[in-house]
Formats: structure tokens, sequence, C-alpha cells
């Protein structure tokens, strides 16, 4: 059997760690495997060459992935997908692990729509896949926002200031709250709850009062973003509102990209290693369709249909307790 590895979609922590174990575990089954560069792009460029144990050595520490990430608006094309089938079958490639979040899981049910055997593995910093507790690279990018905002409140602290802190997560509130209720937020925005922000506002004021001489308040990237009115509702125009509104000086921070970045945590690494291991023992057994996930530190196996029907459901209470440590 010949398996192929790709990683898709955003660059996540933790990714080489994962390709290093599919690697490595299909070569202890026997197996043969091949990375295929770029994703769904270079599975239709043909940018696809065998991997062996010492094409990973020296990875597991590394943030980003080897085998690169790219879009590929070709193989969203029923052309384009019959190209990445045909390409697959030129090199005898029977299945695929793909590494990625839902963008790139809906790449791999492509896939198995045209007979081929797929392997899904969760990677994503946001956080928003189902069946799984965590996704590959969540944890690395909460805890660099953890240091970034103690940075941040050292700052806030010694001038007296508001910080708007926005955090990756158009759609998810992962990041903003796990960072938020770890590092001691004031305010935590995210957009699976609505918010008023004169509450906001009067929560600063009321802290003020209290003797508090700062608050930091962390926003999720799309928070309030609706079509044609972004710019009302960004982290900078939820800043200036709180200026206006309390009196105080405010600054805002967009952390951006550097959350992607940076050498897995520990927990990255073994979360990695694990669902790896378990995709290509799936594969190896004859079985495909498969998502891998960890639910209650165990690792299953999911329908991959089902799991893309599925919602990632925040847990409020970890939202309800960052409110009542601020409040008083």
């Amino acid at each position: 059997m010949r398996i192929g590895v790709l990683t898709s979609g955003g660059d996540a922590p933790g990714m080489n760690a994962c390709v290093r174990t599919v690697v490595r575990t299909a070569i202890h089954f026997n197996l043969e495997v091949y990375g295929i560069y770029r994703g769904f792009h270079g599975l239709i460029k043909d940018e696809i060459e065998p991997l062996v144990s010492k094409s990973v050595s020296g990875i597991i520490q590394r943030g980003g992935t080897v085998l690169k990430s790219a879009r590929s608006k070709g193989f969203m094309t029923d052309e384009g997908q019959q190209i990445a089938v045909d390409q697959l079958k030129k090199h005898e490639i029977d299945a695929v692990v793909v590494i990625g979040g839902d963008g790139s899981f809906r790449g791999a049910r492509a896939l198995e729509k045209h007979g081929v055997k797929v392997m899904c593995i969760p990677a994503t910093i946001d956080n928003d896949i189902a069946c799984t507790d965590f996704s590959i690279g969540f944890d690395t990018a909460v805890n660099t926002v953890m240091d970034a905002v103690n940075k941040i409140r050292d700052t806030a602290s010694s001038h007296e200031r508001i910080y708007v802190v926005e955090v990756m997560g158009h759609h998810s509130g992962y990041i903003a709250l796990y960072s938020g209720l770890a590092g001691g937020a004031d305010s935590i925005l995210i957009p699976e709850v609505p918010f008023d922000l004169d509450q906001v506002c009067d929560k600063i004021s009321s802290a003020y009062h209290r003797g508090k001489n700062h608050n930091i308040i962390i926003v999720a990237e799309g928070v309030g973003i609706k079509p044609g009115a972004a710019a009302e509702n960004s982290s900078v125009a939820i800043g200036k509102y709180i200026e206006e509104k309390t009196g105080c000086e405010t600054r805002i921070t967009i952390l951006g990209h550097i959350q992607r970045g940076g050498a897995p945590t520990v927990k990255d690494r073994l979360l990695a290693s694990r669902l790896a291991y378990t995709a290509v023992n799936l594969l190896h057994q004859g079985k495909s369709g498969k998502m891998v996930g960890e639910v209650d530190k165990l690792v299953k196996a999911w329908d991959l249909e089902y799991a893309l029907s599925q919602d990632q459901q925040l847990d409020m209470e970890y939202y309800h307790l960052a409110n009542i440590l601020a409040s008083v």
C-alpha cells in the first residue's frame, strides 16, 4: 500500500510533528509514503515525492509545515479534482492523509467521492473542528497570545491604559476565550455571544472606581463583522468607542499571524503524534473516510461526513467563569 500526506489551509504549530508521525508510522507498517507539497494545489501540479524516515528528521520542534500550504481554486472544480486523482493514480498512491481544517476536510471528501481513500487529522489554531476537544496548533497559539498579553499588561498597568487586544478567530471564539480567562482579561468579546459595548464601558468605569488602573479586553477578530460593515465593527472601532465613552486612554494591539508561528507546545506535539499514528493505523486496516480526534483524552475515529455536519461547541462555562472573575 502506498499513502500520500499533505497539509492544507492555514499553518498550525504541530503540523510537522504530525507529518513526522505519519511517515514513520507508515514505515513501521511497511507502507510507502509520499509527501504532497503545497496541499491540493501541489497535488494538481504533481509536486509529489517519496519520503523516508530521514526526510522528517529534526522537524518535530519546528512550527509551520515542511510540506508547505497553498490555496487551490483549481481543486474546487470537477476538472481540477479529476487531475488530482489522475496524479495519485500516476504515483500509484492508494490513500491520502489530509492534515488541516474544515476546508481541507472538504477537499478530502471530494477525493473520496472520486474513489480515493482518505483519513483526516484536525490541525487549525482556531479549534473550530467538531469531534475533537482540541485541534493541533490551538494550544501553542493560546500560549503565544498569553505571552503577548502578559507583556501588554505590564505597559497597560504602567501607563494606566485600556488595551484592546485582537486575536484570531473569524467564526470561533476559542482563542479569545481561553487566553482571556487564563490571562485575566476584564472583558472577552467573541462571535458566539452578543455583546453591548456600553455595558463593557460601564464595566471599565466600575473597575476604575474600585481602584483598578488598567483594563485588558480580548477581542476575537470576527466579532460583530457583517458584510459591508467591517470597518464599523473592527477592534479599532471598538477601541475608539471605548476611549470616547470612558474618557480613558485606549490602545489597540492586533496580534495577527504571530499566533500561527513558533515551536509547538508539548501538548500539541503529543496530540499530533497520537492522531497521526491512529490515522495511518486505520488506513493500514483498510478503513477510509474518517476523521480522527481526541475526546476526553481518548483518540476516536468519526465518519468524515458526520464530522463535517457538526459544529464545534464552545464551553460556555469558561465564558461565565471569566465574567465572574472580572466582575469583582
